[in-house]
């Protein structure tokens, strides 16, 4: 058979769609969501079953741009929200909590008229994703919670939630620092022995990261950790993650977690594996949206 041949016959498959993103409709279009004075926009592409990716803390939704075109092209739709801050997202940022983010999110999806999605949280962004499942389950169907941390601990940890890498995630986004410095903190924090951190020199938006953490530290933990009582939930976690504290979110939850760990990657995840990270979304995807 002809090379042209076995292609086609993988594509019609589906055995190579993650090595050819380009085969899916790479329009990108932005949707806009408004209520009062808050203004979200969010970078909507691909046709099918929706999948949301909330950003990591400070930064914004371009960091998954391969991730979510290697989705389309599996034949999911790809909502991306832009925290409030993050370029067209605007809205009140002095005191807001993880309801008022996660509101903006459903904000978006309420707008886009979509029903229970797949919600990804990465890192940050799994707080609100988790909170969106218990102030709006009609709009959960499932939640990866990629690179997080979980912000409780089992019972006798001695360690703090949230207490890992506080310098260098700080530090990697703070432009007045020298560049040297800054992708010491990077390599330190977010990303995998031998990867390259530079990708993450831009794209740090501080007033967002501010606000972020003011709503992580005054929305009580115990109200979302869980992401509710009954959505299933992928922990996915980098090999080589230096700020999650591992592997400990089945033994709290148990059958409703999933785990799965990316080789060589860290905690910034999309930029080092988007094809890895976009496989084992699509995965959990595709088995949450046939059950019943």
């Amino acid at each position: 058979m002809h090379y042209t041949q076995v292609m086609k016959s993988l594509v019609v498959a589906g055995l190579v769609a993650y090595s050819l993103p380009g085969n899916a409709d790479d329009s990108v279009h932005t949707l806009v969501a408004e209520k009062g004075n808050v203004h979200i926009e969010a970078l909507d592409q691909g046709k099918g079953p929706v999948i949301v990716i909330l950003p990591s803390k400070g930064r914004g939704a371009n960091d998954y741009d391969e991730v979510a075109r290697y989705l389309a092209a599996d034949g999911f739709r790809v909502i991306r929200p832009e925290p409030r801050g993050v370029k067209g997202s605007k809205a009140p940022m002095d005191t807001p909590t993880l309801h008022d983010f996660a509101a903006d999110v459903a904000l978006v999806m309420d707008k886009a008229k979509i029903g229970p999605s797949v919600v990804v949280g990465h890192a940050w962004g799994s707080q609100p994703a988790r909170v969106l499942a218990v102030d709006r389950p009609d709009l959960v169907k499932g939640v990866v919670l990629a690179a997080a941390s979980i912000g409780k601990l089992p019972e006798g940890s001695s360690e703090k939630p949230y207490g890992r890498m506080v310098e260098a995630i700080k530090g990697a986004g703070n432009y007045s620092l020298p560049e040297a410095k800054r992708v010491d903190y990077l390599k330190e924090a977010f990303f995998a022995p031998g990867n390259d951190p530079r990708a993450w020199l831009s794209g740090w938006y501080d007033k967002t990261h501010q606000a972020q953490d003011h709503a992580r530290d005054t929305t009580p933990v115990e109200l979302y950790w869980s992401a509710g009582n009954s959505v299933p939930i992928l922990d996915l976690q980098g090999q080589h993650d230096a700020v999650v504290i591992p592997n400990i979110l089945k033994s709290m939850l148990g059958d409703r977690v999933e785990h799965k760990t990316i080789a060589n990657a860290g905690h910034a995840m999309a930029p080092e594996q988007p094809r890895e990270m976009a496989e084992a979304i699509a995965e959990f995807a595709q088995r949450v949206y046939a059950a019943k």
